[in-house]
């Protein structure tokens, strides 16, 4: 069965059977239920080539990735664009990932933006000043950032609340009587970084605290920099009592640097890291952050994406997600190391 046997058979013009296949708002609610329950019955399947050229649309969402090393290795991404995928099939859609070296990142977004080989991106690990962001903002060109960035103009962003998130995990240390609290950070350029760093300080300062310069790492965004950083931490005199890890790749290290040094996480220090710790540490059960459903919240933003591509306005989609502190065993009052 082709459009033109079905057309014939509706005796209707292949035009208004395109349209009413398509969702074209000019076609009757009638004549669409009786053009889909026809096409139904007949066994119909639209050429997804014709109809992309019917639409103007590729019926195809886009990452531009700039790949660490790690991120092949990273659960959590992996169930991030899994949930992505998984969505965008169920609506006949796909999803591409452009891995780029981060030198050609910017190139990479105009050539998509240009050739308009997909109808939308995914902006991932935003910064703080994003030059990406706004570059499709003044461009016109539908996008969802995973991630909040400083801008004025409205934009879709799909975000947790990193100040909150923090907050819960210092007031929870305070409580236990934690007074020197350390951070290990990612580049603080990226946004969830220099938000949760914000925010660390913010609730140390409302306790009446000031943080210790030593006890503040940054550029901690996989394994070997986590396990630095956490060595550097435990050179300190005195030492912190607790240890924040703001991203779970660090916070792998960060263990790994606690048990190499002979430390009893949870005893002499406490330690909370911000994210899933599960795949990566099945043997030790690490208080978290946690980001609840990475799938879920794929899902979300594949769906975001789609409504803007449809004509959504950028400032309708705009959705924070909260984290939860789940306690596990490597929280307690300063021990020895304290």
């Amino acid at each position: 069965m082709n459009l033109k046997r079905l057309a014939d058979q509706l005796g209707m013009s292949k035009t208004t059977v395109s349209r009413a296949l398509n969702g074209y708002p000019e076609v009757s609610p009638l004549t669409r239920e009786r053009v889909l329950k026809a096409a139904q019955e007949a066994g119909y399947q639209a050429n997804p080539m014709a109809r992309s050229l019917a639409v103007g649309r590729s019926n195809v969402l886009g990452i531009i990735y700039p790949l660490l090393p790690a991120d092949l290795g990273d659960a959590m991404f992996l169930d991030v664009v899994g949930g992505m995928a998984a969505a965008l099939e169920a609506r006949k859609m796909n999803l591409i990932i452009a891995p780029v070296s981060p030198s050609n990142e910017m190139p990479s977004y105009e050539q998509m933006v240009r050739g308009k080989r997909v109808d939308g991106l995914v902006v991932s690990r935003t910064l703080v000043h994003d030059p990406r962001i706004a570059y499709l903002a003044q461009a016109g060109f539908p996008f969802v950032a995973h991630g909040r960035t400083q801008i004025d103009a409205p934009y879709a962003w799909f975000d947790y609340d990193n100040e909150a998130g923090i907050r819960m995990a210092v007031e929870r240390l305070l409580s236990f009587g934690h007074q020197r609290i350390a951070m290990v950070s990612a580049p603080l350029q990226m946004n969830f970084a220099a938000q949760r760093r914000a925010s660390f300080l913010a609730t140390l300062a409302g306790a009446g605290l000031a943080c210790d310069p030593r006890f503040l790492a940054e550029a901690s965004i996989d394994r070997r920099s986590g396990y630095t950083a956490m060595q550097q931490l435990l050179a300190c005199s005195p030492r912190p009592t607790a240890v924040i890890v703001d991203n779970h790749l660090a916070g792998v290290g960060a263990v790994r640097a606690l048990l190499d040094a002979g430390i009893r996480i949870g005893e002499d220090i406490s330690l909370i890291v911000w994210g899933s710790m599960a795949d990566a540490l099945s043997d030790i059960d690490v208080t978290t952050i946690d980001q609840p459903n990475a799938a879920a919240a794929g899902a979300k933003m594949a769906g975001m994406l789609q409504a803007l591509v449809e004509g959504a306005p950028a400032e309708s989609l705009q959705v924070l997600w909260q984290p939860a502190l789940l306690q596990g065993a490597t929280m307690g009052r300063p021990g020895s190391g304290g």
